[in-house]
């Protein structure tokens, strides 16, 4: 088998592996990422009433229905204020307070965080205007929750339902100041106030979220604390489905790790995640921002998804507190991550919550390439250059793999003529030709499968740069050079995909033109099929692979040269 027809072979070997991929995506409940199907109006799903004297044990209502859902939590979550609660002497409205990178808002119902603006992320769309990551609105809803819930048969509590008063303070962080905070109390429901006191910090994405229980009743309360995330199935908008990234929730614990779960298992109850645990976090993901719930290790807790409402899902955890006796109080801490997906920060927050920055089955190369790639950038200060540095270094490290290849694969250009004469003249007898090959071979000490095996090993490598470089944030809004403006965004005059094109179709020519002439043609139309994608790729994934055709090139180039097979140009026939 010579030369071309190897490459013809790779060619197909990768574009079945795409398919593959791609099946694997849609069994997996994911959207296919090539050939999506046709999409129609969803009907929004029927919801059953049931009264709640038919629910039976062990099956909990959903917030916003009335239909009992299966669920691993004690007790139900109302989804309507308390019946007991007073009048509402307080009016339901928006306060907004902020520190240096974020803008947060909360609603009086509940003083749930119902929207959040980063200061140092732009819009996708807007670049005038920060991203919104949690939002409640005619299009979306991505909020979190918290509230307190009691034992069967227990008076209701406050909730995230309830009306509650913002206490007066201060809503801007101001120069020198290092934290600002919020603080929201509810009336006395079911005997027992609520008082919510939210901290923002300089420069960080975490809010420190203590929650105050006052027993104001004539009788001893146990009641339950409960957070989670509620937000809908969509994906967040301008999402490509070329990058096959996860939206849905997430649940970190030490016994099992952790584990994502998409919202259409949600949807079937198809759910298999650690129900109890005394550590971890519950996480809402989408590419790259994450919300996470975060309580101390130690503190028992039960661990739930399930979904809220038509196309609406919640994350959350609830857990119990010691009995609180007649005018006494309690108090129970958590903390609230709203930010992008930096590594470094999410290490320092809670174990096992950078793994929401997931890079799949091939973390265990990823992790290195992204601490090179930051190390890199720390001396650049330019995630463009950076990128091509990096590729620069792998190239280095598998110089002599790249070498053994190429040099194998010369060899074949070497006795390419050879070869030919020999199809030509035994056309008729393949047979003869097959034998006639291989002695061709064995007389010029030449593997016909040399060049393969080098190329291969690095393939995981550069897959998992592949990765890291579609999951970093950092990418965001960062500038490279000239037009590029966003190394996250596509090229948005199209002149790296062009490039690309360029480089892969100079690999061909380089390569000696096959003598069937469908061959010539499937050469020159199967590069241009596969940079098609490249044109809706971000422009730091273009960039790292244009760096590594153009590397590719120079030593394919050099190494011919030396062992005297000088590069031809071989251009395309269709006659």
């Amino acid at each position: 088998m010579n030369d071309i027809r190897r490459t013809i072979l790779w060619v197909i070997f990768g574009f079945s592996m795409v398919l593959l991929w791609d099946q694997w995506q849609v069994f997996n409940g994911q959207k296919p990422t090539f050939f999506p199907p046709a999409t129609t109006a969803a009907k929004p799903p029927a919801v059953a009433t049931t009264p709640a004297s038919s629910v039976p044990a062990g099956v909990a209502a959903v917030p916003g229905t009335t239909a009992p859902v299966a669920a691993a939590v004690p007790s139900a979550i109302p989804a309507t204020p308390s019946a007991d609660a007073p009048a509402a002497a307080v009016k339901k409205e928006r306060i907004v307070i902020s520190n240096d990178v974020l803008t947060l808002s909360f609603d009086t119902e509940g003083a749930a965080l119902v929207g959040s603006v980063f200061t140092k992320y732009a819009d996708m769309n807007d670049k005038s205007k920060g991203f919104v990551l949690l939002d409640e609105s005619n299009s979306r809803v991505y909020v979190a929750q918290t509230g307190l819930i009691g034992t069967s048969g227990a008076p209701s509590l406050p909730t995230h339902k309830t009306l509650m008063t913002a206490l007066p303070g201060e809503r801007k962080l101001q120069p020198g100041q290092n934290q600002v905070e919020i603080k929201f109390e509810s009336p006395a429901v079911g005997g027992v106030k609520l008082v919510k006191t939210y901290t923002l910090k300089r420069g960080a994405y975490d809010l420190s979220v203590r929650h105050d229980i006052v027993n104001t009743g004539s009788e001893a309360v146990a009641p339950q604390l409960y957070l989670q995330l509620v937000r809908d199935g969509n994906k967040p908008e301008g999402e490509s489905s070329f990058y096959m990234t996860f939206t849905g929730p997430a649940i970190y614990t030490e016994a099992k790790k952790y584990q994502k779960v998409e919202f259409s298992d949600i949807e079937k109850n198809k759910v298999d995640v650690e129900k109890k645990a005394t550590n971890g976090f519950v996480a809402m993901v989408q590419h790259y921002f994450v919300s996470s719930w975060i309580l101390a290790d130690g503190l028992s807790r039960d661990l739930f998804m399930r979904k809220v409402d038509n196309n609406l899902y919640a994350a959350g955890m609830i857990t119990p507190l010691e009995s609180i006796a007649p005018g006494a109080s309690k108090s129970i801490e958590a903390k609230l991550f709203i930010g992008p997906q930096e590594e470094k920060v999410l290490e320092a927050l809670a174990p096992g919550l950078e793994l929401v920055k997931d890079y799949g089955w091939l973390t265990i190369l990823a992790k290195p390439l992204y601490w090179l790639l930051d190390k890199l950038y720390s001396f650049i200060h330019n995630w463009g250059w950076a990128i091509m540095a990096l590729v620069l270094l792998l190239k280095i490290a598998f110089y002599w793999l790249n070498a053994k290849a190429y040099a194998s694969m010369a060899k074949m250009k070497a006795i390419n003529p050879k070869i030919m004469e020999m199809r030509e003249r035994l056309k008729d007898r393949p047979q003869e030709m097959q034998v006639a090959m291989m002695k061709i071979y064995k007389e010029e000490k030449v593997n016909p499968m040399g060049g393969c095996f080098p190329i291969m090993v690095q393939i995981p490598v550069f897959i998992a740069l592949y990765w890291v470089l579609l999951s970093s944030v950092e990418m965001r809004n960062a500038p490279w050079v000239m037009w590029i403006h966003d190394l996250s965004a596509p090229d948005p005059y199209f002149i790296l995909p062009v490039v690309m094109t360029l480089t892969t179709m100079l690999q061909t020519a380089l390569n000696p033109a096959p003598p069937d002439p469908l061959q010539a043609k499937l050469m020159w139309f199967m590069p241009l099929i596969f940079s098609v994608m490249f044109f809706f790729f971000p422009a730091g994934l273009v960039l790292y692979w244009i760096t590594n055709n153009v590397l590719s090139i120079a030593q394919q180039w050099m190494i011919n040269t030396r062992m005297g097979v000088p590069p031809q140009f071989n251009l395309p026939s269709f006659k």
